[in-house]
This record gives C-alpha cells, sequence and structure tokens, in this order.
C-alpha cells in the first residue's frame, strides 16, 4: 500500500496537466445546469444545492409534494468510480431511512435495486440514470437523466401510496 506522501506526490502530477482540473469545472457546470433544469421546469419541487463530495459523489436532492412530509428525497448523482448518474431514495437521517429500507426490502419490491444493509450505504433505493454519459451533448444527457429520474419518482410515489 502507498503512503499519503506518495498518493498527493500523484495528485499533485496529475494537477499540473491541468485536465483535471477542467474535467471537473466541466462536470459542477453539467451538475448546475442539471439543477438549474429541474429547477425552471418543476416548479412544485424543492431542489436542494449541490453536494459536490470528495470525489466519490456529487448530487443534488428533489423533495417533491408527497416524499417531503416523509422525510424523504430523491437524489440525482453522480458516481465517481463507477462514471455514471444514478437516482437514489434517500431519508432525511438514518432513522427515517432505516424505516423505508424496511418497508422496500420486505416488500420483495424489485423494480431498484434495495442493498442488502444501511450501514455505510446513503440510500434506501437506487437506479442507474445513465451507464456511459455522453458529455459531447449535454442536451440529451439531460433528457435521459431528466426521464428517468421522473420515472423513478413516479414508481416511488406510486409503491408508496400503496404501501
Amino acid at each position: 500500500m502507498r503512503s499519503f506522501s506518495d498518493y498527493m506526490n500523484e495528485y499533485r502530477k496529475q494537477l499540473e496537466k491541468g485536465d483535471i482540473q477542467k474535467a471537473y469545472r466541466g462536470l459542477m457546470d453539467c451538475l448546475m445546469q442539471l439543477r438549474s433544469h429541474f429547477e425552471s421546469q418543476y416548479h412544485n419541487y424543492s431542489i436542494s444545492g449541490i453536494y459536490q463530495g470528495y470525489m466519490d459523489m456529487t448530487y443534488f436532492a428533489l423533495f417533491t409534494e408527497s416524499l417531503k412530509p416523509k422525510k424523504l428525497k430523491v437524489a440525482i448523482v453522480f458516481v465517481y468510480d463507477k462514471f455514471r448518474f444514478e437516482v437514489w431514495l434517500a431519508g432525511q437521517n438514518k432513522q427515517v431511512q432505516t424505516k423505508y429500507w424496511e418497508l422496500f426490502k420486505e416488500s420483495g419490491w424489485n423494480k431498484y435495486r434495495v442493498p442488502s444493509a444501511t450501514r455505510g450505504v446513503d440510500f434506501i433505493i437506487e437506479g442507474v440514470l445513465v451507464e456511459n454519459p455522453d458529455f459531447g451533448n449535454l442536451e440529451a444527457l439531460t433528457k435521459q437523466i431528466e426521464t428517468g429520474a421522473l420515472n423513478f419518482i413516479e414508481d416511488v410515489e406510486d409503491f408508496l401510496s400503496r404501501h
């Protein structure tokens, strides 16, 4: 295993090339535009700011009128190590998350992935929005994410209305 100092030396080398900064800035711009799109198109949703993370994930959350009173949110997430966009149902805190995780787990509902446990997991259920994002066509990428997120929200709200 390499030392922290070794990792920092490698990090410095990569930063000196300049590509990491440009890619990261572009990704943040993409997510800010995506967030703005949802904000302008879906006035009935409350939308959080962008959580930038530690280069593990970056996301913003949507709070729908039916999920907000349940202390639930839908997160549009870019997952760095998988290099894809996902959609998550998450709780306001671990108690809420565990309560709804148990509901989904016990129901046997398998439309989206339910993790085997809640420890160390930031979501109740997750879906993949875009497996291999094409950052060369941001308009199409936004549409893919929007369509997938809206389908996810509809599926979750339908499930919760029946349970």
